[in-house]
């Protein structure tokens, strides 16, 4: 293979004499004419390593033996310094002062000698040219290639043999990608297996625990089939007695207008359900000395331990406490717990206002914010010829809206009713009953809270199928009235014109321990009152009811009663409810 290409020099050429030992291509210059050339010194690469090289230019060669690569056990000759001046100063290395003159065989890196005894001069050693072709088959060791020829190695190499970078295979991603598919693929799948697993799984347990609960229940409520029925009402009273209920009394004080009104606040802690029981003033109850009286009556003679131990007896429940709430700290409990709202049902004129014809204070309609002094105003208000239990009703809205505002915590709440600065009945504490409305506050906030009143008959007295709605489902007790015989019953006819006066002789009546028995209305009105009795053994009782009344005692007389009544008046228009 011959490379032949101009060099720079004199237009001479240059043929591939052979390689280095790193690969590189060795050239000498080719002359046109045949000129007697001078022995020529091939190039020793390790010269200037020491190997016969005279650094100090003495112009002594001294013979090295020069190592072979490839053939061990071998020395080449000495390769001599080439003549020729490749800067044109006219000195040759050979014949100069940096080399001594001298024929030597010509130099081959692989350890292969020239053919020819005499070898063109080498000028110089040319740039390494990376893109030059060279022989596909390496496979041969370079010692058992011969030379061709011309004297050079069939051997040639590339650049890229003596790459030791591994290039990158674009494939092998591919398949790691692929791989990696394929695992997450049936991880995948396995974690959907296992899920599926788990929901069967769950719903076994679920439907497991469904069907001993539905059995448990059968069980308890006594619906299994086989169960006799007297198993299914000992069941059921059971439940009825395991309920826990915690009961506090409240009696509001009206301070202006004088009268009471009486609640029981309940908190059944089985069925985490709040209730305001209203209580109205005529429930007939028993005294400290055993006599029948009304509740209204035994508030203010008897005070609150003794009321709070007649209604136990009356109602069979445990009352817990007593708070009395004075209409101005009912003022004050509006404003702390700031402002409530009520759906009013009555037009409430500002007590205060000097002219009737002024603005009411409350207006009648739904969500109506009251302040303290409305709240007030809507719970004591009753409007001419209304039952007491109209009044008493609008107290129940006015606790409720409260028991929404106080707060759910426990802490907080007895800081709203320690800010009262009431003073509290024994044994009930600030802690007690702020713990207690804290707990309300939380069912009324929730939707669990109601109100209910309690149905009383004319007499005072609690019939079984009225008061079992109450007294039995909410209160948890049994009603017991006070024997009937113990009080003197009055029947009353309204013969006055005026409708109202019916209601305020029924309430001062039965605050006075009578039992009161509704008359009707009489179809004309007379001018003035009557008392009458039909046994001389109850003139003294007759005569008791006529100044209860403030009826003048010359009304009193013997005649022909009801058969159900002991004393019966007659009210005519001298009645004055005002002056009783």
């Amino acid at each position: 293979m011959n490379d032949r290409y101009d060099a720079q020099y004199g237009g001479d050429q240059y043929e591939l004499v052979g390689y280095d030992e790193y690969g590189r291509p060795v050239y000498q210059q080719v002359h046109t004419q045949q000129t007697p050339q001078a022995p020529q010194q091939t190039y020793d690469p390790y010269a200037q390593q020491g190997y016969g090289y005279d650094p100090y230019a003495t112009g002594r060669q001294q013979p090295v033996p020069t190592y072979d690569p490839y053939d061990t056990g071998r020395q080449a000759p000495v390769p001599s310094y080439d003549a020729h001046d490749p800067y044109g100063t006219g000195t040759h290395p050979g014949t100069g002062t940096h080399g001594g003159a001298g024929t030597a065989a010509p130099y081959d890196p692989y350890g292969q000698t020239a053919t020819s005894g005499q070898q063109p001069r080498v000028a110089e050693q040319t740039a390494y040219i990376p893109q030059q072709p060279g022989p596909t088959d390496d496979t041969a060791a370079p010692e058992a290639e011969a030379p061709d020829a011309s004297g050079r190695s069939q051997r040639e190499y590339h650049t890229e043999q003596f790459a030791f970078v591994e290039e990158p295979d674009g494939d092998s991603e591919d398949v790691i990608d692929w791989l990696a598919f394929t695992e997450n693929r049936t991880e995948r799948r396995e974690e959907a297996r296992r899920r599926a697993r788990s929901r069967v799984i769950a719903l076994v347990v679920v439907l497991a625990l469904v069907a001993v609960g539905g059995v448990g229940y059968l069980w308890y409520a006594g619906k299994l089939p086989g169960l006799p029925k007297s198993d299914t009402k000992s069941g059921a009273t059971t439940a009825t007695g395991a309920q826990n209920r915690d009961v506090i009394v409240v009696h509001l004080h009206n301070t202006k207008k004088g009268g009471t009104s009486t609640a029981l606040l309940v908190d059944n802690t089985t069925t985490k359900q709040g209730t305001t029981v209203l209580l109205p003033n005529s429930l007939a109850v028993t005294d400290d000395d055993g006599a029948s009286t009304t509740l209204a009556k035994s508030v203010d003679d008897d005070g609150s331990s003794g009321t709070r131990d007649a209604l136990d007896t009356v109602l069979g429940t445990d009352i817990e406490g007593t708070w009395r709430l004075d209409t101005p700290y009912l003022q004050n409990l509006v404003d702390l717990v700031g402002n409530i709202e009520v759906d009013t049902n009555v037009d409430v004129p500002d007590p205060d206002a000097e002219k009737k014809s002024a603005a009411p204070l409350v207006h009648k309609g739904d969500d109506q914010t009251l302040s303290g002094k409305m709240a007030v105003a809507y719970a004591t208000y009753r409007a001419s010829g209304e039952a007491q239990n109209a009044q008493l009703e609008r107290f129940g809205q006015v606790m409720q809206g409260v028991l929404r505002k106080v707060s759910s915590d426990a802490q907080a709440a007895t800081v709203t009713v320690q800010t009262l600065a009431q003073i509290l009945d024994p044994p009930l504490t600030d802690s007690d009953l702020g713990t207690f409305l804290a707990k309300l506050a939380d069912l009324a906030k929730g939707g669990d809270y109601k109100t209910a009143l309690l149905p009383v008959q004319s007499d005072g007295t609690l019939s079984a199928q009225a008061s079992d709605s109450v007294v039995k489902d909410v209160l948890g007790g049994t009603a017991k009235s006070p024997d009937q015989g113990s009080a003197v019953r009055v029947s009353v006819q309204n013969a006055s014109g005026t409708k109202d006066n019916t209601e305020k002789a029924r309430v001062v009546l039965l605050n006075g321990g009578f039992t009161f028995l509704d008359g009707g209305t009489a179809s004309t009105t007379q001018a003035t009152s009557k008392v009458t009795y039909a046994d001389a053994a109850d003139k003294e009782n007759a005569t008791e009811v006529a100044k209860t009344l403030g009826l003048p005692t010359s009304s009193v007389a013997k005649g022909k009663i009801s058969a159900n009544a002991t004393v019966v008046v007659v009210l005519g228009q001298n009645y004055k409810p005002s002056s009783s």
